[in-house]
Order: C-alpha cells, then sequence, then structure tokens
C-alpha cells in the first residue's frame, strides 16, 4: 500500500530537512512525499532548501510541491514589483541575503536562478487523494473545493483552524505554527515552527505517524 510523507512549513531550515529525509523510511519508487510550501524565508539558508527540493522532485517522480503564502509573497515582488515591503517584513530579507543580490540601473534585484522561479511559478495550490486534502493554510468551511479562493489556500487560520467542517477528505495543513502537531477529525496541522526553534514536522498517512527533527 502506498503511503505518503507529508512535511511541514521549512523556511530555510536545510539542516532539519536533510536529517528529515534521511530519518523518514521514504520508498521513492511506492510512496508519495508531500511538501506543504513555505520553503524559504527566516531561515538561514532558503536557497539550498529549494536546490535540495528541486532534487529530490527530478530524482522522484512521486514528489509533491506545494505553494505557501512566502512563495506567492517572493513572486509577487520578483515578478510583478509589488508588496516588496511585506515581503521583506516577512522574512524575505533572509532568502534575499541567501540567494544575493543583483545591482541594476532600476534597483536592486534577488539573484533567483531560472530553475528557481520555474519552481515557484509551477508550485500546487492544493493536492487532492481520495482521503486527504493538502493544502498550505486551510480552507474556507462550506465552500467546496473548486470554488476555494486561492489566496485562503495560503493565507487562512482562525476560520479553518476553529472550524469542525466536514470537508469530506482530512485535510493536511502548515502554515500555523504550534508547539506539537494538530491532530483532529477533520484536519491535521504539521507546522511546528521549524525556524523558530521548534522541529520540523513529517506525518506518515495513513498511518499517523510522525517524524520531527
Amino acid at each position: 500500500m502506498e503511503r505518503i510523507f507529508a512535511i511541514g512549513d521549512i523556511h530555510g531550515c536545510l539542516a532539519k530537512l536533510e536529517k528529515m529525509i534521511r530519518m523518514i523510511p521514504f520508498d521513492h519508487e511506492n510512496d508519495r512525499l508531500v511538501f506543504i510550501g513555505d520553503y524559504i524565508d527566516r531561515g538561514p539558508d532558503s536557497k539550498g532548501v529549494v536546490d535540495y527540493v528541486i532534487t529530490l522532485r527530478h530524482y522522484y517522480e512521486k514528489v509533491i510541491c506545494l505553494m505557501g503564502n512566502h512563495e506567492q509573497m517572493l513572486l509577487d515582488f520578483v515578478l510583478h514589483g509589488i508588496g516588496r515591503e511585506i515581503y521583506f517584513l516577512n522574512g524575505g530579507d533572509a532568502t534575499a541575503d541567501s540567494y544575493g543580490y543583483i545591482h541594476e540601473p532600476a534597483g536592486i534585484k534577488i539573484k533567483i536562478p531560472p530553475d528557481h522561479i520555474n519552481f515557484f511559478t509551477t508550485l500546487l495550490p492544493f493536492y487532492e487523494t481520495d482521503e486527504y486534502i493538502f493544502v498550505h493554510a486551510g480552507l474556507r468551511p462550506g465552500i467546496p473545493l473548486s470554488r476555494q479562493d486561492f489566496d485562503d489556500t495560503i493565507w487562512i487560520r482562525n476560520e479553518f483552524i476553529q472550524s469542525n467542517w466536514d470537508f469530506g477528505k482530512i485535510i493536511i495543513f502548515g502554515h500555523t505554527p504550534a508547539r506539537s502537531p494538530l491532530l483532529e477529525f477533520n484536519k491535521i496541522g504539521i507546522d511546528t515552527g521549524a525556524v523558530y526553534g521548534g522541529k520540523l514536522t513529517c506525518i506518515e498517512l495513513p498511518s499517523r505517524k510522525i517524524y520531527q527533527v
């Protein structure tokens, strides 16, 4: 039976991610690996994390990468020139330091390789299986998956976390850090604040076994 390993918010913590991948019993031929988003910002090595995840996705077919709000903020700034202040206030300075800068007549830009831009632009808003829906932040209760607002999937917090709504499938999410994984009948939260001195969390499904670094 196929297992799914879902990893929570990494935020530039490359050492924890590398240790996690060595720890989990991931069979790349039979199992599936899902990253819940927020690979970058705040931590020391955003570029290294993205390099590492891109390499995993290159060698292993069953690697699913979701969009987080931090990746969207980066794209808004880098591709569209909007939201610079809010991005840098939310840890974008650490990502810029990790990638380095380009000095141009029009100003300073972050030196992001084309393959990394492609990675960011191809991240999925959610991933659905027969039993689970994987999404970065959560879903708005009472709204079908096909009609969910993209901003909600990467930003929503209390309206989702405090809801007992039965979505028909178990929601696996990150975005809102907690000291320990949130395990409820309708949702499982796996952001345990790796970049804030907490642990990086992975959950194995369907067993619900927890791995932490």
